[in-house]
C-alpha cells in the first residue's frame, strides 16, 4: 500500500426496541491513491523520452562510424593510385609553301615547297603513335614497369620517358626496353631515381 492511503471510519449505531437493545458497530475503510508520488502518465512520458534519446545517440554513433569508414576508404584509394602527369607537346607545325615567281613571261611559275623543319614526313605522325602504343603495351604487360606510372611520348621517332623509378639499374632497364622497340631512333630519358 505504498501508493495508497487508507482512511477508516467507525460508526456506532444503537438500536432499541421494547424488548431488547442492540449495538451495531460498523467500520468503513476507504482507500484512495497517494497524491505525493509520480503518476503513471508521468512515468510513461519519461520512459518514451529516454527511449527516444537513446535511439538518437545510437543513430549518431552509427552515422559517425559510417563516415569514418568512407573517409578511410577514400584515403586508402588515394594512397593506392599513383599521381599521373600528362604532358602535352605541341604538334610540329608545317611552314606554308614559298612561291617564287620568275619575271620571264615565257616560263610558268615555279613552286618550291620547303621541307618540314624536323625533317619528318606526314606519315611519321602515324608511325609515332604506333611506336608509342607498342611501348605502352610493353610497359603494361611487364609487372615491373606497370606499377611505376611511366609516361612515354614519341615525336619523329624520339621517345621521351618520364616518371620515377627506385634505382639506376631500373632506369637503364626501362631505357633498354624502349630502345628495343622498332622505329625508336632516340630516347630522352627523364626518369628520376628516388631511394
Amino acid at each position: 500500500m505504498a501508493h495508497e492511503e487508507q482512511e477508516s471510519r467507525r460508526s456506532k449505531v444503537v438500536v432499541e426496541t421494547p424488548t431488547s437493545r442492540r449495538e451495531v458497530t460498523q467500520t468503513d475503510a476507504v482507500r484512495g491513491p497517494d497524491r505525493g508520488g509520480i503518476s503513471g502518465a508521468t512515468v510513461g512520458v519519461i520512459a518514451v523520452g529516454a527511449i527516444a534519446l537513446v535511439t538518437i545517440i545510437v543513430l549518431l554513433l552509427m552515422n559517425n562510424q559510417a563516415n569514418e569508414d568512407i573517409n578511410a576508404n577514400l584515403a586508402a584509394q588515394a594512397a593506392q593510385q599513383p599521381p599521373q602527369t600528362i604532358v602535352q607537346q605541341p604538334a610540329p607545325q608545317q611552314q606554308p609553301p614559298v612561291i617564287i615567281q620568275q619575271p620571264a613571261p615565257a616560263q610558268a611559275p615555279i613552286i618550291i615547297t620547303q621541307p618540314a623543319a624536323t625533317g619528318g614526313s606526314t606519315s611519321s605522325g602515324s608511325n609515332d603513335s604506333a611506336i608509342e602504343m607498342e611501348i605502352d603495351r610493353r610497359i603494361n604487360i611487364d609487372p615491373t614497369y606497370s606499377t611505376l606510372g611511366l609516361t612515354v611520348t614519341v615525336i619523329d621517332g624520339k621517345a621521351t620517358v618520364m616518371g620515377t623509378v627506385k634505382s639506376d639499374s631500373l632506369k637503364s632497364q626501362v631505357e633498354k626496353m624502349i630502345r628495343s622497340v622498332k622505329g625508336v631512333k632516340d630516347i630522352d630519358n627523364q626518369l628520376t631515381v628516388s631511394g
